[in-house]
Protein backbone atom coordinates (compact mmCIF):
# COMPACT_ATOMS: atom_id res chain seq x y z
CA UNK A 1 0.00 0.00 0.00
CA UNK A 2 1.50 3.25 -1.09
CA UNK A 3 1.49 6.10 1.47
CA UNK A 4 0.49 3.92 4.42
CA UNK A 5 3.28 3.54 6.96
CA UNK A 6 1.28 1.52 9.52
CA UNK A 7 2.14 -2.10 10.08
CA UNK A 8 -0.39 -4.91 10.31
CA UNK A 9 0.09 -5.07 14.09
CA UNK A 10 -0.61 -1.34 14.48
CA UNK A 11 -3.82 -1.67 12.50
CA UNK A 12 -4.93 -4.60 14.68
CA UNK A 13 -4.25 -2.62 17.86
CA UNK A 14 -6.20 0.36 16.54
CA UNK A 15 -9.12 -1.89 15.59
CA UNK A 16 -9.08 -3.46 19.05
CA UNK A 17 -8.99 -0.01 20.71
CA UNK A 18 -11.95 1.13 18.57
CA UNK A 19 -13.81 -2.06 19.47
CA UNK A 20 -13.25 -1.40 23.18
CA UNK A 21 -14.44 2.21 22.82
CA UNK A 22 -17.58 1.07 21.00
CA UNK A 23 -18.29 -1.52 23.69
CA UNK A 24 -18.05 1.16 26.37
CA UNK A 25 -20.29 3.52 24.39
CA UNK A 26 -22.94 0.84 23.85
CA UNK A 27 -22.89 -0.03 27.56
CA UNK A 28 -23.24 3.64 28.47
CA UNK A 29 -26.16 4.10 26.08
CA UNK A 30 -27.96 1.01 27.37
CA UNK A 31 -27.69 2.14 30.98
CA UNK A 32 -28.79 5.66 29.99
CA UNK A 33 -31.86 4.34 28.20
CA UNK A 34 -32.74 2.22 31.23
CA UNK A 35 -32.58 5.25 33.52
CA UNK A 36 -34.54 7.45 31.11
CA UNK A 37 -37.39 4.96 30.76
CA UNK A 38 -37.68 4.10 34.47
CA UNK A 39 -40.85 6.08 35.16
CA UNK A 40 -41.55 4.26 38.42
CA UNK A 41 -38.40 5.56 40.07
CA UNK A 42 -39.13 9.09 38.90
CA UNK A 43 -42.66 8.93 40.35
CA UNK A 44 -41.43 7.47 43.63
CA UNK A 45 -39.04 10.38 44.01
CA UNK A 46 -41.91 12.87 43.70
CA UNK A 47 -44.71 10.83 45.28
CA UNK A 48 -46.10 13.55 47.59
CA UNK A 49 -46.34 16.01 44.71
CA UNK A 50 -47.95 13.45 42.40
CA UNK A 51 -50.44 12.42 45.11
CA UNK A 52 -51.43 16.04 45.79
CA UNK A 53 -51.92 16.65 42.05
CA UNK A 54 -54.04 13.53 41.68
CA UNK A 55 -56.16 14.58 44.67
CA UNK A 56 -56.69 18.03 43.18
CA UNK A 57 -57.64 16.66 39.76
CA UNK A 58 -60.03 14.17 41.36
CA UNK A 59 -61.65 16.94 43.38
CA UNK A 60 -62.22 19.07 40.28
CA UNK A 61 -63.47 16.17 38.15
CA UNK A 62 -65.90 15.13 40.88
CA UNK A 63 -67.44 18.62 40.88
CA UNK A 64 -65.91 19.58 44.19
CA UNK A 65 -65.50 23.25 43.35
CA UNK A 66 -69.20 23.77 42.68
CA UNK A 67 -70.22 21.75 45.74
CA UNK A 68 -67.79 23.63 47.96
CA UNK A 69 -69.04 26.98 46.68
CA UNK A 70 -72.68 26.01 47.27
CA UNK A 71 -71.82 24.84 50.76
CA UNK A 72 -69.84 28.00 51.53
CA UNK A 73 -72.57 30.25 50.17
CA UNK A 74 -75.27 28.38 52.08
CA UNK A 75 -77.29 27.76 48.95
CA UNK A 76 -78.16 24.17 49.65
CA UNK A 77 -81.60 23.50 48.39
CA UNK A 78 -82.93 20.60 50.39
CA UNK A 79 -86.51 21.18 49.24
CA UNK A 80 -85.77 19.94 45.73
CA UNK A 81 -86.82 16.37 45.05
CA UNK A 82 -84.49 13.87 43.48
CA UNK A 83 -85.40 11.56 40.65
CA UNK A 84 -85.00 8.16 42.24
CA UNK A 85 -85.18 4.56 41.13
CA UNK A 86 -84.97 2.55 44.33
CA UNK A 87 -81.75 3.56 46.06
CA UNK A 88 -80.26 5.17 42.94
CA UNK A 89 -80.61 8.96 42.65
CA UNK A 90 -80.26 10.37 39.13
CA UNK A 91 -80.64 14.09 39.63
CA UNK A 92 -82.83 16.94 40.81
CA UNK A 93 -86.43 17.36 39.84
CA UNK A 94 -88.14 20.73 40.22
Amino acid sequence: MAGNSRSLEQVRREIEAERNQLTGAVHSLRSGIGEATNIGAKLRAKLPLVAAGALGVGFVVAGGIGAAMRLAAGRRQSNRRKIRFGRISLGDRD
